[in-house]
Order: C-alpha cells, then sequence, then structure tokens
C-alpha cells in the first residue's frame, strides 16, 4: 500500500508517513493536531484488544475493494519499555489479564484458531529442520529434549498467548498507561510460552516467585518445565529463522544459548 494511495483514500489534508516494522504495512496518518496510527490487514481481534484496553483505541475499520482492511487507531505519545523494567508490576498484571480474557479467547477461537500443542510445535520443528538440513550437536540435543519431554508438559488450560513478548513490544504511555502492542503472531497456547520467553530473558531467576505471584500464580515444578520446554523449543525455532536468512552469528549465539538452557536443565 503506498503513502501517495493512502493519503487519497483518507481525504484531503492527511499526510501519511511509513512507521516501520518488518511487515511495512503500518503508517502514521496527521491532519492539523489530528494524529492516528493505520494499518492493513492487522489482528482480527483488534477490536476486542482496543475494548479490554490491551491496545490503543480503535476508531475504526474499513475494508477495501481487493478485500484488505484498513484499521486507525488513536495515536498515543509513549516509549517502549526497557529491559529492566519487565519485572515491574503492571507487566504481570497486564499480561495476566490478557491470558485470563475469555473475550480474547472466544473471538480467537470463532474465527477458526485451534490451540498450539506442543505436539504440534515439535513436529513442524522437525520439518523445518529437515528443509533448511539444519542437525548440528546443539540442535539435536535440543530436539532429543524436547522430545523426551513431550508427555510430561501437557496442560489443558489454553489461553491467547502473544508470543512475542519482547520488551519493545511494550508501550507506556505519557498518563502511565501500558499496552502490549503487535498482535500479528498471537496463538492459543499454553500460557508457559508467554512467561517463559518473559522470564528467562528478563527476570533474574531469584525474583521468579514474586513476579509470579504478582501474575497469580504459585511457582511449581510442572510450570517451571513447561516454560523450559517453551524456552528450548523457541530457541530452535529461532535458530532456523536466522538461518535461513544466513545469519550465522546470530544462529551461533542461539546455539550456545541453547545448549545453556538444557545444562541448567541437567543440573
Amino acid at each position: 500500500m503506498r503513502v501517495n494511495w493512502l493519503e487519497t483514500f483518507l481525504g484531503e489534508g492527511w499526510k501519511v508517513m511509513p512507521a516501520g516494522g518488518i511487515t511495512g504495512e503500518a503508517y502514521i496518518a496527521q491532519q492539523g493536531d489530528q494524529k492516528v496510527f493505520l494499518k492493513r490487514n492487522s489482528s482480527p481481534f483488534l477490536a476486542v484488544l482496543s475494548a479490554e484496553g490491551i491496545v490503543p483505541k480503535l476508531l475504526w475499520t474499513k475494508r477495501l475493494e481487493n478485500g484488505d482492511v484498513v484499521t486507525a487507531q488513536r495515536w498515543v505519545h509513549g516509549r517502549e519499555l526497557k529491559s529492566n523494567e519487565m519485572n515491574e508490576k503492571r507487566v504481570a498484571n497486564l499480561l495476566a489479564k490478557i491470558h485470563g480474557s475469555s473475550e480474547l479467547l472466544d473471538m480467537f477461537k470463532r474465527i477458526g484458531n485451534e490451540p498450539l500443542t506442543p505436539e504440534i510445535i515439535y513436529e513442524n520443528l522437525n520439518i523445518q529442520l529437515q528443509l533448511f538440513n539444519i542437525g548440528d550437536e546443539p540442535i539435536r540435543q535440543g530436539m532429543q529434549y524436547l522430545k523426551e519431554k513431550l508427555p510430561s508438559i501437557h496442560y489443558d488450560h489454553h489461553v491467547v498467548c502473544h508470543a512475542d513478548i519482547n520488551h519493545n513490544n511494550w508501550m507506556l504511555t505519557e498518563e502511565e498507561q501500558l499496552y502490549l502492542i503487535d498482535w500479528d503472531g498471537a496463538i492459543v497456547a499454553d500460557p508457559a510460552l508467554d512467561l517463559g520467553l518473559l522470564l528467562y530473558h528478563y527476570i533474574d531467576q531469584s525474583e521468579w516467585e514474586k513476579w509470579l505471584a504478582q501474575y497469580g500464580v504459585q511457582v511449581g515444578e510442572s510450570l517451571y518445565e513447561r516454560m523450559q520446554w517453551y524456552v528450548v523449543s523457541q530457541s530452535i525455532a529461532s535458530i532456523v529463522w536466522h538461518v535461513e536468512r544466513d545469519e550465522q552469528t546470530q544462529a551461533e549465539e542461539l546455539k550456545n544459548y541453547l545448549l545453556m538452557n538444557l545444562s541448567n536443565d541437567e543440573g
């Protein structure tokens, strides 16, 4: 979608500029003092996310003749969270709100999304590793770990997981309102998927119990084991992603991270 076309679509007086991002489908539009965030084909449950205060307010949605959907959200002045702010109570509270939302889960299921189970993740990784011919020792050890743990990590309580909860997807406004943005990769899964990625990357292990208490769960061996499993699987998926793009340095760093997590599990 070209900027000039968008300006024509919005009408006289609007100026549009790219908002950045990997997809190139996000824009900032401004007319005088009015400023909005535009995106093409964003998450289909953006309206529910907006209604629950998880993302900035949805202003309108318009379907184009070619079937694409353009959404406009209120522009908010804010900043990304810093890595060391991920241990704050408001992060735990917002993630608990998301995982506890029956409205989000119902909406996601209505559009045909089935839970992403560990078995599906494991099989998908196998296919990707064969496709890109990746099978060195760190990967072999990681896949063996995932296979061995499969029988013990079943968890039937599925929720909507964001699945990319890096600190740069958390936005804090000037009014101290916290949002979690960029929902394009959201899935239905075990909440341990989000929890593991957040805790392992941002929270010192000595603080896990306190953080999880703020989130609303008690620490238990089952949760630890499930979080570890998802962190290992996500590490392997990230290695594949970098290998696919011929980013060998990043892939090797992730292999070292993978081996470190596997050795911690053995310890």
